[in-house]
C-alpha cells in the first residue's frame, strides 16, 4: 500500500478545516436562513443595483409558484440560459424552490449545442435571455420537449448600462414567452412540500464534451453543500463576505465557489455580467471584494490591462484559480506586481468543482523535477489517489490517473448507465488528468490523459512545455499540441499569444525553449496569434488548436 488511504494532507490543514462539517440541506434552506437572520443584507450587487437577502427570496419564491402554477412537476428539468446577472441567481433559485432541476446551460452555445441539452435533459422549462430567444432559441425549443418559457433582459436590477459589456437593448417582449422580472416581482408564494432533499438531483451540468457528446454530471444539493460548506468553513473571509463573481455561474466553478459558497455565508455577490478586465477592475475597486476564483487566462488579462494597480487587490484575503493550468511564473510575477498570492485547486464538474485545493495558512510547493505547480491538498473528507492503467495504487511520486472519492463526486451521468460505469467504477471519480502525489499529499496534476504527445515514442506532457514558455517576459498566453509529424510521428507545436508592447518571433521562443528543455520535447513550430481560443470559463481550447493545426498540414 502506498497510503493514500492514510490521508497524509491532514497534517496540512488547520483544526478549522480538519473539523468535521453538518452543512444545511441545500441552497433553498441557506437563502431561506439568510433571509430571516440578515433580511436587508445585500445580497447581489450589479453594477448600481443592490438585491437584498429578503428581495431575492420573495422574487425567487414567485418564481417558483409562477413555475409550479404552469405546470411543472418536482424533478422535471428547467434549462437557464443567462450570462452573471440577477436574474440567473433568482432564475436558479426559483427552480429549486419548485422542487426543480437546473440545467445550467453556456450563453456561448449554438443552436445544434443547445438543441442536444434541451433533448438530452428532457428539460421542460427554459429561462433565457431575451436576445437568445429571439435569435436562435425560439427555433431550437419547437422541436424539444419545452413547454414553458421565461425570457429576461439583463439590463434589468441596474441603471448604470455600461457600454463595455452591456452594449445592447431591451427587446419588446416575446408573445410565445412570459416576462421573467415580471413574474418574479408578481409576488407568488412558492409552492410548498418542494423543498429540496440532500440526495435530489440539483443540476445537470453538461461537461464540454472534450471526447464526443457532452454528458450530464448530475451534481446533487448534497454535492454542492458540502463544497459550499468546507469554502465556509475553510477561507479565512470576515463575515458578511463580498465574493466577486469572476467565473460564470452556468460553469460548476462560479455556482459552487461564488454563488454556493457566498449564500453559504450569507455574503454579498458581485456580479458584472461577464468577464472583461476593464469592468472587472472598476468592480474591485468598487465593492472591495474579499475573495474571487478565476481561471489563469482571466489573472493574465488583468495583469496587462493599462490601468492595473496594486490597489485594485488590495481588499482581497483569498484569490483562487481553477479551470486551467496555472503556471508558477504567474504565480510570481502576479505577487510581485499586485501582491496577492493566487492559490491553485483543482477539481471538476463530476467533483462538483473542488476536490483539492491550496490551504490558507499554506503555499503550494513546485515539483523540482518537471517543474510543475501544485494544484493543492485534498479536503479532510475526500481521498485521492493515483493508480496505473489496471487500477492499481503507484507509489507517491510516480505518475498516474487522479482517481477522487468523496461527498462531492456525482453519483453518475444523466440517464449514461454505460458512461456512468465506466466513469465511476464503485463510485469512485476516473477523472482521465495523469498526476502525481507526493508523501506529504501534495497534488501535482501533469495532463489530461488524452493530450499527452507521443514523440518518437517519448511522452511529452503539454504542460510541462507551457509553464517554460510562461517564463519568458513576452509571452502572454501558451498552448502546446501534438501535429503529426512525418519523421517523429508527432512534434511538438506551441501557440502563443504576446503581452502588449512586447515583441518576440517564434524562432526566439523555440530556442528559449531548447535551451530549457530535453531535446525531444522543446516545439519545433511555434505559431503566434492575437489570442488563443478560450471556452467560456477561461480554458485554453487544445482541441481547437490541434484542429488548426491539422487543417494547415
Amino acid at each position: 500500500m502506498s497510503g493514500y488511504a492514510d490521508k497524509p494532507w491532514l497534517a496540512l490543514l488547520d483544526d478549522a478545516q480538519r473539523a468535521p462539517i453538518d452543512p444545511a440541506d441545500s441552497l433553498v434552506h441557506a437563502l431561506r436562513r439568510a433571509a430571516a437572520e440578515v433580511p436587508d443584507r445585500v445580497f447581489l450587487a450589479y453594477f448600481d443595483g443592490r438585491l437584498s437577502y429578503r428581495e431575492v427570496d420573495a422574487l425567487s419564491d414567485s418564481v417558483a409558484g409562477h413555475l409550479a402554477a404552469r405546470g411543472l412537476e418536482r424533478g422535471e428539468r428547467v434549462a437557464v440560459l443567462l450570462q452573471n446577472s440577477p436574474l440567473f441567481v433568482v432564475a436558479v433559485l426559483g427552480a429549486w424552490k419548485a422542487g426543480a432541476t437546473v440545467v445550467p446551460v453556456n450563453p456561448m452555445y449554438k443552436s445544434g449545442e443547445m438543441a442536444h441539452v434541451l433533448r438530452d435533459g428532457e428539460v421542460a422549462a427554459l429561462i433565457c435571455s431575451d436576445r437568445a430567444w429571439e435569435t436562435y432559441l425560439r427555433e431550437t425549443a419547437a422541436d424539444s420537449p419545452v413547454r414553458i418559457v421565461l425570457t429576461g433582459c439583463e439590463l434589468d436590477f441596474q441603471t448604470r448600462d455600461d457600454t463595455r459589456v452591456l452594449a445592447f437593448e431591451r427587446l419588446p417582449q416575446a408573445p410565445d414567452a412570459e416576462d421573467l422580472t415580471a413574474v418574479a416581482g408578481a409576488g407568488h408564494r412558492a409552492p410548498e412540500a418542494r423543498d429540496p432533499e440532500p440526495s435530489d438531483i440539483a443540476l445537470i451540468s453538461y461537461t464540454s464534451g472534450t471526447s464526443g457528446t457532452p454528458k450530464g454530471a448530475t451534481n446533487t444539493h448534497g454535492n454542492i453543500m458540502h463544497n459550499a460548506e468546507r469554502q465556509r468553513t475553510g477561507l479565512p473571509l470576515p463575515e458578511a463576505p463580498v465574493y466577486f463573481a469572476m467565473a460564470p455561474l452556468f460553469h460548476i466553478t462560479g455556482m459552487v465557489c461564488q454563488l454556493g459558497a457566498c449564500l453559504n455565508s450569507a455574503g454579498t455577490l458581485v456580479l458584472a455580467y461577464r468577464f472583461e478586465a476593464g469592468v472587472v477592475l472598476d468592480a474591485f475597486a468598487e465593492h472591495r471584494p474579499h475573495y474571487t476564483v478565476g481561471p489563469s487566462t482571466a489573472f493574465m488579462a488583468l495583469a496587462a490591462h493599462p490601468s492595473v494597480t496594486r490597489d485594485h487587490f488590495a481588499s482581497f484575503r483569498i484569490i483562487s484559480s481553477g479551470g486551467a493550468p496555472l503556471p508558477p511564473a504567474l504565480v510570481e510575477k502576479f505577487r510581485a506586481g499586485f501582491g496577492p498570492y493566487i492559490r491553485n485547486g483543482y477539481g471538476l464538474t463530476e467533483c462538483t468543482a473542488p476536490c483539492a485545493a491550496v490551504p490558507p495558512q499554506r503555499e503550494a510547493p513546485v515539483d523540482p523535477a518537471s517543474g510543475t505547480l501544485a494544484v493543492g491538498v485534498p479536503g479532510p473528507d475526500t481521498v485521492v489517489r493515483i493508480v496505473d492503467d489496471e487500477g492499481a495504487e503507484v507509489p507517491f511520486g510516480e505518475p498516474g490517473e487522479i482517481v477522487v472519492s468523496g461527498p462531492q463526486v456525482v453519483p453518475g451521468y444523466w440517464r449514461r448507465p454505460e458512461a456512468t460505469a465506466e466513469t465511476f467504477p464503485g463510485g469512485e471519480l476516473r477523472t482521465g488528468d495523469i498526476g502525481f502525489m507526493d508523501p506529504e499529499g501534495w497534488l501535482y496534476v501533469v495532463d489530461r490523459k488524452k493530450d499527452m504527445i507521443n514523440a518518437s515514442g517519448f511522452k511529452v506532457w503539454p504542460r510541462e512545455v507551457e509553464d517554460v514558455l510562461y517564463t519568458h517576459p513576452a509571452v502572454r498566453e501558451a498552448a502546446v499540441v501534438g501535429v503529426p509529424d512525418g519523421y517523429r510521428g508527432e512534434t511538438v507545436k506551441a501557440y502563443i499569444s504576446l503581452r502588449p508592447g512586447v515583441g518576440a518571433d517564434p524562432d526566439e521562443l523555440a530556442v528559449y525553449c531548447k535551451e530549457r528543455l530535453a531535446a525531444y520535447k522543446y516545439p519545433r513550430q511555434v505559431e503566434i496569434l492575437p489570442d488563443l481560443p478560450k471556452t467560456a470559463s477561461g480554458k485554453i481550447l487544445r482541441r481547437e488548436l490541434r484542429s488548426r493545426a491539422h487543417d494547415s498540414q
